[in-house]
């Protein structure tokens, strides 16, 4: 009966503390009740009937439906919560992916992009308040998804990022600056761009610095990672006969300064990966420096439960209402 059961005014439980007290006065008034006669032997009287003995049922009844009525007093009630959640400050996310070949050296396991896209899924699962889109650059950039609060389709379009979908080569700007025209248009309060690369900017007709300025003109600030580690790396440096690559070990080249120039002018931030725990490390940081603000609304339900009680001593109060004008009548 007390399952999942609160109580509105638990106070009114200190009033069962008085029921010990209406039981030591029920016995001390009924000695003073009962009549006594002293004699030398009670062999010529017939044994006492079963019914005296059981008077005292009609006090317990009474101080049963006492405690019923108390803790009716004390409102038992369940309580039934419902919560909506409303996002007050989304964010639009561009993801821009460095897909060159370069992206294919062995340095993370088990190569760079590989490692990346494992990464930049995760990330995404955490962030299931905010809009994401992907876009991927080589020697040109495009849209690989709009911004979408879809995340099936975000992931989707991931896992199905490869290398040879582009020209070779790493054009930065274009990468930006196609990042910059799918989040130019959004209403949402805080923009951002994960811009992620492994090399140098050597292709594309938009210089990076110019992407960064439109970045910067749109209120859109952009995180750069710089992918690699510090000396050289096994990577592809040519194709073999049957047009698979050939690996060898090449100097890890990074443009750092223009990555910190451009996260450094629109309020970002640069972070260098040089190992898988490392970029789980940095999108783990991006996720917690970008917080979505939710605003959560609870609504409260609650059922009164005193009644069944008040019955309970209702129909206490009327058996021994009913016993004492009947069966024990004649013994009261």
């Amino acid at each position: 009966m007390f399952e999942n059961i609160e109580f509105a005014n638990p106070e009114f439980f200190w009033l069962l503390a008085l029921l010990p007290l209406a039981v030591v006065w029920y016995f001390f008034k009924r000695k003073d009740q009962t009549a006594s006669l002293r004699i030398s032997s009670i062999k010529g009287f017939s044994k006492e009937g079963v019914l005296p003995k059981l008077k005292p049922l009609l006090f317990l009844f009474r101080l049963l439906a006492l405690a019923a009525i108390i803790v009716a007093m004390a409102r038992p009630q369940t309580e039934d919560i419902s919560t909506r959640t409303k996002t007050t400050k989304g964010i639009d996310i561009v993801m821009a992916i460095d897909v060159s070949s370069s992206m294919l050296a062995r340095d993370l396991k088990p190569n760079r992009l590989a490692a990346l896209k494992k990464v930049a899924a995760d990330f995404i699962k955490k962030r299931p308040n905010d809009r994401i889109g992907l876009v991927a650059y080589a020697g040109e950039g495009y849209t690989k998804t709009p911004i979408t609060s879809d995340k099936s389709i975000v992931l989707s379009a991931l896992k199905d990022i490869t290398y040879g979908q582009l020209n070779d080569g790493t054009a930065i700007g274009m990468g930006l600056a196609t990042s910059v025209n799918r989040l130019k248009e959004s209403k949402a309060i805080s923009k951002i761009i994960i811009l992620l690369t492994d090399g140098v900017n050597n292709s594309g007709f938009i210089e990076p610095q110019t992407a960064a300025e439109l970045a910067l003109e749109f209120d859109i600030k952009t995180y750069t990672i710089g992918l690699g580690t510090n000396g050289n790396a096994l990577s592809p440096i040519a194709y073999n006969a049957d047009g698979s690559f050939r690996y060898g070990m090449r100097q890890v080249e990074i443009d750092e300064k223009l990555l910190k120039d451009i996260a450094k002018s629109t309020g970002g931030k640069y972070f260098r990966a040089t190992n898988n725990e490392k970029l789980e490390e940095i999108y783990d940081e991006i996720n917690k420096l970008e917080k979505t603000e939710i605003e959560e609304f609870k609504y409260y339900k609650y059922e009164e439960k005193f009644r069944p009680w008040v019955l309970f001593a209702g129909a206490l109060l009327l058996l021994e209402w009913v016993l004492r004008n009947t069966l024990f009548r004649s013994f009261i």
